[in-house]
């Protein structure tokens, strides 16, 4: 299993980490060369999501990413990188991917001092641990996507097909259930 993780910016070491550990093998996207091999599913990391969308234009990598993501390939997005998937970004008028039917609201619960952490039931997982930093979450979702996870009412876990997304960092928590789950997504759609 080779899973392809976003390297241009942002928290994208740790999710390597979780994934080596339960036996993926991984590798890093910083610029279009690197999407030539095989790829069983795609990490869109935390961190800065503006800087991040700009990059992925600037690289050249927005376009084949999306359609990857559109021919099926599983992603697992975190934080930045469900505001990358989101169709809209509330109050905002640009989008960068645009594969996932939801509103999300960026900073949605403030500052890097409005960080906290919870534990909350995920459907297909069970409890998860869930450290929000700088979290968006999902105002609405469209038709077909499933909500997983609530957190004081705001959905903080989607998915949509092949997209497997999330307010919250599950790469640190040392829980390595929401990965693990993303590895099986991506070994059903190899089958």
């Amino acid at each position: 299993m080779r899973i392809g993780v976003l390297a241009v910016q942002g928290a994208f070491a740790e999710h390597e980490q979780m994934l080596r550990a339960l036996g993926a093998e991984c590798f890093e996207i910083r610029q279009r060369a690197d999407l030539s091999g095989q790829m069983d599913g795609l990490v869109l990391p935390g961190g800065e999501s503006t800087v991040m969308g700009k990059l992925l234009r600037e690289l050249g990598l927005l376009q084949p990413l999306w359609e990857k993501i559109e021919s099926g390939l599983p992603v697992l997005a975190t934080c930045a990188g469900l505001i990358l998937l989101a169709e809209r970004i509330s109050g905002e008028e640009g989008r960068h991917l645009g594969t996932l039917p939801v509103t999300v609201k960026r900073n949605a619960y403030g500052r890097q001092l409005g960080s906290f952490y919870a534990e909350a039931e995920m459907k297909h997982i069970g409890m998860v641990p869930m450290h929000f930093i700088r979290a968006p979450y999902v105002e609405t979702a469209g038709s077909g996507v499933e909500v997983l996870a609530e957190v004081d009412g705001r959905i903080v876990a989607v998915q949509y097909q092949n997209q497997l997304a999330l307010s919250f960092h599950p790469e640190v928590s040392g829980d390595a259930s929401v990965h693990r789950y993303f590895l099986r997504m991506c070994e059903n759609r190899i089958i």
